[in-house]
């Protein structure tokens, strides 16, 4: 083999490895991507079936009940205008209470609750995640539009 195909060969089995490394790549990306929606997106949308994505808002005042296992437990999150309800199984944030900002990451169940895999509560009373104050502050604007 002359040295112009040995180069060739070189070039050509370099190219299909780094394809190769780049779909994995993405493809381990892609699974590991959760879009965030607020409660009227989800409402609207009714969520994206099969798919984790995020949810965030305040934990609705009067809506956090915990079941007896001392695990398990349910609430609302609002951006308020509207609400989704949340079902989490798990150690609750020591900051997650009723009133507080809240992102749940999980999926949304065929009964129309979202059934979360992780929940993050806010670190301080100054502090929410930017999404979820946007959220609110989009659906207070709308809200006060409808009223008008």
């Amino acid at each position: 083999m002359k040295k112009r195909h040995k180069r060739i060969v070189f070039i050509a089995v370099s190219l299909a490895a780094l394809g190769l490394g780049v779909t994995l790549v993405l493809r381990a990306l892609n699974s590991n991507i959760a879009f965030f929606l607020s409660p009227s997106e989800v409402v609207a949308k009714q969520g994206v079936p099969d798919k984790t994505f995020r949810v965030g808002g305040l934990v609705e005042a009067g809506s956090l009940k915990q079941e007896p296992d001392g695990l398990t437990i349910h609430f609302a999150i609002t951006d308020t205008v509207n609400r989704v309800p949340v079902t989490y199984k798990g150690i609750r944030p020591t900051l997650f209470k009723e009133g507080g900002g809240c992102v749940a990451q999980g999926r949304i169940g065929p009964d129309g609750v979202f059934h979360a895999d992780l929940i993050m509560a806010k670190h301080d009373e100054n502090y929410m995640p930017p999404e979820a104050g946007q959220a609110i502050d989009k659906a207070k604007a709308t809200k006060s539009l409808v009223e008008k």
